[in-house]
């Protein structure tokens, strides 16, 4: 990004990140219904929208020079330098916290719709499900008003309310307060995500950059994968609503702690600054 506009280059890329996830599960789930080749037509579209993004990638101007022309297709490795880690540990948990949030409404919200709601349009489905990564995309949008260095713990405490409206939507089974919670939940999501993000890339070396904010999606993604995986295990014993409330249960006390953990740092400065 050019000098200056460093935080709208970080927004577009986030907004670009939760809007591709979201708008995945709608486009699918709008063909699904409406359109013929119900199992092959969203593929399809997908392989044509991943060659439109490739064509663009490959026209667009490198921003890296390097000595080396030929091309190597090699993992170049992860790293948190000792300097980021008090920063790092909290926003890669507050990241998680809210993935595994995003990975709950992508694994169980359309079974919910489906068995205990008895909804079976494909493209409610997918919107219920497009709802989230919206919010979490407004969320994101809305660092700039709240502020960095608030926006983490006050994404944290938001996110706990989303997974509040959640856990009473599968104990009531009530489909507004899924899309209520998706809402909340996400919007949470949305604002301690860019606000670690930002706080992560402000805090690394400029050599070590890339590497830690790598680090930093690695810890991310595990938290819309493996947590799913569990909630598929538990259904198989438990059922899918209670299955969907202990997991709703655990990342609410997740989130709840790193909330609290940032905001009694918050205060500190805070108190410390205004004591100068």
């Amino acid at each position: 990004a050019p000098p200056g506009r460093a935080a709208r280059a970080g927004l577009a890329a986030t907004a670009a990140n939760m809007g591709g996830l979201g708008c995945g599960p709608l486009l699918a789930g709008l063909l699904a219904q409406y359109a013929p080749w119900p199992l092959r037509l969203p593929f399809l579209a997908h392989l044509a929208l991943i060659a439109v993004a490739a064509l663009l990638t490959w026209l667009l101007p490198e921003t890296v020079t390097s000595g080396v022309r030929r091309f190597r297709l090699r993992p170049q490795g992860i790293a948190v330098p000792p300097q980021v880690r008090g920063v790092f540990a909290p926003s890669a948990l507050a990241a998680f916290a809210g993935f595994s949030l995003l990975g709950l409404f992508t694994a169980v919200a359309p079974a919910f719709v489906a068995e205990t709601l008895d909804v079976h349009n494909l493209a409610l489905t997918g919107l219920v499900v497009f709802t989230v990564f919206l919010a979490s995309t407004a969320g994101q949008a809305l660092m700039g008003r709240v502020g960095e260095r608030r926006a983490l713990p006050g994404g944290c405490f938001v996110l706990v309310a989303g997974l509040v409206l959640v856990a009473a939507s599968l104990l009531l089974a009530s489909l507004p307060l899924l899309i209520a919670g998706a809402l909340c939940g996400g919007l949470g999501q949305g604002l301690a995500f860019r606000g670690a993000v930002t706080a992560i890339s402000g805090a690394a070396p400029a050599e070590h950059r890339a590497a830690t904010v790598s680090a930093f999606f690695v810890v991310a993604y595990l938290g819309i994968s493996l947590p799913v995986v569990g909630v598929g295990a538990l259904t198989l014993w438990l059922g899918l609503r209670d299955a969907g409330l202990v997991f709703s249960g655990c990342v609410l006390v997740l989130a709840l702690g790193v909330g609290l953990h940032l905001a009694r740092g918050l205060g500190r400065s805070g108190g410390g600054a205004s004591a100068r």
